[in-house]
């Protein structure tokens, strides 16, 4: 499971052969959740409203970058850090 990101105690990863739709794991404290890449929509958990809005923000500054770490888990297994929100 390859940290993507950590940024305010939220840490953001991605797994190795995972399932369709394209999207990544968000986790603070006792709570996970899945995100959307294409939506930024919570498909499977639950996060805080604060931490899910700060989420929000950083995909959304991010989502190429999240797609090409999709798409390069799943062809090659390699991927890149991505920054985390300022």
């Amino acid at each position: 499971m390859p940290e993507i990101s950590r940024f305010l105690g939220i840490v953001i990863y991605m797994y190795f052969n995972e399932h369709n739709p394209p999207h990544f794991h968000a986790e603070y404290n006792e709570f996970k959740a899945a995100i959307s890449i294409q939506t930024l929509g919570v498909t499977e958990g639950k996060l805080p409203p604060k931490v899910l809005s700060l989420v929000v923000e950083w995909a959304q500054e991010h989502q190429e970058e999240l797609l090409e770490n999709w798409n390069s888990i799943e062809e090659t297994g390699k991927y890149k850090k991505i920054k985390p929100l300022v």
